[in-house]
């Protein structure tokens, strides 16, 4: 598939960019640097400011799907929903957070008293975004939460899907490998089992 990847080269969006790579899909790098990234087989890279519609819709025009890792609290997601729509992209697969999870007690993770404070703002944006896509009825979106500790680690190809609860594993601990959370991303471009609706995965 021809995909561009908003936030290629974050975190997140750089691990997405080596798992879509390694499946022979053709890669479209969207970041403010991302120029910098180094050239490989079926990578393109474009330097954009994504919180300009016009000059995002234009990039992305003829894409098979877009995939969004971006910081909500930052990143104008809805800029992003309007650039995928004036380009005429059905696809749109997003990353989100774990902060709109539900508790075992039913209330979202973001609303607990203990939940970081230096993580609030982008849990709560995140937690926005998705209750705007669930009012999406232009676009085929998916939108996939993370467990609540995600971070670098082992592409494990194990791990369990959810979701809208948080998943728990038996020691009580929530979590999952960025590299797993990609993995969990390409498979459901390829085979997409989540259309219009939000998916997590965790072990």
């Amino acid at each position: 598939m021809n995909i561009t990847i908003i936030g290629a080269t974050g975190n997140v969006g750089s691990r997405i960019v080596n798992e879509a790579l390694s499946r022979g899909h053709q890669v479209a790098a969207i970041a403010r640097s991302a120029d910098q990234l180094p050239a490989r087989p079926g990578l393109s890279a474009k330097a954009l400011d994504y919180t300009d519609a016009a000059k995002l819709a234009a990039a992305i025009e003829g894409q098979d799907a877009v995939i969004a890792a971006v910081k909500y609290s930052t990143g104008h997601p809805a800029t992003i929903v309007e650039a995928v729509k004036k380009a005429g992209v059905k696809r749109l697969l997003a990353v989100g957070g774990a902060g709109s999870l539900k508790e075992p007690s039913g209330r979202d993770v973001v609303d607990s008293p203990d939940f970081p404070e230096p993580w609030k703002a982008e849990a709560l944006a995140a937690r926005d975004f998705l209750v705007s896509l669930r009012q999406e009825t232009a676009l085929n979106w998916t939108l996939l939460s993370p467990s609540a500790l995600l971070q670098p680690g082992a592409r494990t190809a194990k791990y369990r899907i959810g979701a809208d609860d948080l998943l728990i594993d038996a020691q009580g601990n929530s979590h999952i490998s960025i590299e797993d959370l990609a993995k969990a991303l390409i498979d459901e471009l390829e085979a997409p089992k989540h259309q219009r609706k939000r998916f997590t995965v965790g072990y």
